[in-house]
């Protein structure tokens, strides 16, 4: 958009895929950068992460017990014990080893090296534990008793070469692919990235997300009412729906409806976001400020191009009225939502999510929520205006592949919004939804 100044298309009825087509098709995945691991949780991995060592890059024990020679416990039973003279201690961490030889052991921690002339690992409950008693329940602490690193241990059972013993490469081998790049690194993905040694990771970040309301009758919540005041729920809202998107989210306390107070706001705001998200203002009344606030913005005294604008009507319900485009002189996203509370999550739930998603990099299957079919159960038939794509609050079976309605059809519905974990879509074509037919439900949780 070249324009400065808003455009005001409502004399045209976009289509919901057309609007999201026109938000898509402006929107690109940031550019990548090199994180710390924990700086990366949540970002989308740009590039292969191949393996450098194998893991776990040593054989090692998965019990505390003894390392043997399989031949020197063959037959062992508590009635005849295999006796063994005990060599040392095997730490995980140890580097000198001790070897294992004819008649030997190692007393061998679990996640400690196998140490030479070792063949297998019996546990310390299948031993005395080196007591001289009867069979241990665990190992006493080295500090505490020096002397079971030395001397003898009983064997009660034989051992099959290799038990309990964590073969080198048996997790990933040298040259395998760790992670494939569009992965989301969440905790096991971090983990894995610890676990081969990766310090920092090339990843598009999180996308920083601005949301702000608008309107004079907002108090903030915990704020006491006055007459003719509410509280403002979109930006707590929306704030919420960004970081579960995967954005980082800054919530901007409601903004008056004066058109110089939000200008300067949203200035302010520029420098760090990625993206920006207002709720309210955008229909058609005399407090309506947003379009007359981003009129300018981005193009003051420094005479800096602010893209533009457009302010449109959109065949859906809820949340007719939209804007979309690029203020400020990076051409910075913004999506203008409408102000009432289930306009506004329906809005950014078909709108925001998926450009946020696009910001992150990840591809077009996941970009938008999932979506399935199912039966609607409902005691009547559910009205949908003619020439509108109707959005209604419902609750999933998935078990039973069915859809039932949760309150009515009102946008200023909240509560029935809370316990609502998807969107019923009911057709432009289609004015009335008998219990019993088939449609297409978006999946919110």
């Amino acid at each position: 958009m070249s324009s400065s100044a808003p455009q005001d298309t409502g004399h045209r009825l976009w289509s919901v895929d057309e609007h999201l087509a026109d938000v898509l098709a402006a929107v690109r995945p940031l550019e990548p950068i090199e994180l710390q691991l924990l700086d990366a949780q949540g970002c989308v991995l740009v590039e292969d992460v191949t393996v450098p060592v194998a893991l776990p890059p040593f054989d090692n024990s998965s019990m505390d017990g003894y390392a043997v020679r399989t031949a020197d416990v063959q037959g062992a039973s508590e009635e005849f014990p295999a006796v063994l003279t005990v060599v040392g201690d095997v730490a995980a961490g140890s580097g000198e080893l001790p070897t294992v030889g004819p008649g030997e052991a190692a007393r061998i921690m679990t996640g400690a090296p196998l140490p030479p002339g070792a063949e297998a690992v019996v546990p310390v409950e299948w031993t005395d534990g080196g007591t001289g008693g009867g069979a241990a329940a665990g190992m006493t602490p080295a500090s505490a008793a020096p002397e079971h690193a030395g001397g003898e241990v009983r064997v009660h059972r034989a051992a099959e070469a290799r038990a309990h013993v964590r073969a080198r490469g048996s997790d990933v081998q040298a040259g395998d692919l760790a992670l494939a790049a569009g992965t989301i690194l969440g905790p096991p993905q971090i983990a894995l990235l610890a676990a081969i040694g990766r310090g920092t990771v090339r990843v598009r970040p999180r996308p920083r997300v601005v949301v702000l309301s608008t309107g004079s009758e907002l108090v903030q919540p915990g704020e006491a009412l006055t007459s003719g005041t509410i509280y403002d729920s979109n930006s707590f809202a929306l704030a919420a729906a960004a970081r579960d998107a995967g954005a980082i989210a800054y919530r901007v306390g409601a903004v008056a409806d004066d058109a110089d107070t939000l200008r300067a706001t949203i200035e302010d705001q520029l420098i760090r976001a990625d993206l920006l998200v207002t709720t309210g203002g955008v229909s058609v009344g005399a407090y309506d400020v947003v379009k007359e606030a981003l009129s300018s913005v981005g193009t003051g005294d420094d005479d800096v191009e602010g893209g533009g604008i457009d302010f449109r009507k959109l065949a859906m319900q809820p949340g007719k009225p939209q804007g979309f485009g690029t203020i400020g002189p990076d051409h910075t996203p913004l999506l203008a939502l409408p102000g009432n509370p289930v306009s506004s999550y329906v809005s950014f739930e078909l709108f925001v999510r998926p450009a946020i998603r696009t910001l992150m990099g990840l591809p077009e299957t996941e970009v938008r929520r999932p979506s399935v079919r199912a039966v609607l159960t409902a005691d009547k038939a559910l009205g949908s205006p003619a020439g509108r794509r109707q959005f209604l609050r419902g609750t999933y079976d998935a078990e039973s592949g069915t859809v039932s309605p949760v309150g009515g059809s009102g946008s200023h519905l909240i509560a029935a919004l809370a316990h609502a974990d998807s969107l019923m879509v009911v057709p432009e074509d289609v004015t009335s939804v008998e219990p019993g037919t088939e449609l297409e439900v978006v999946l919110l949780g």
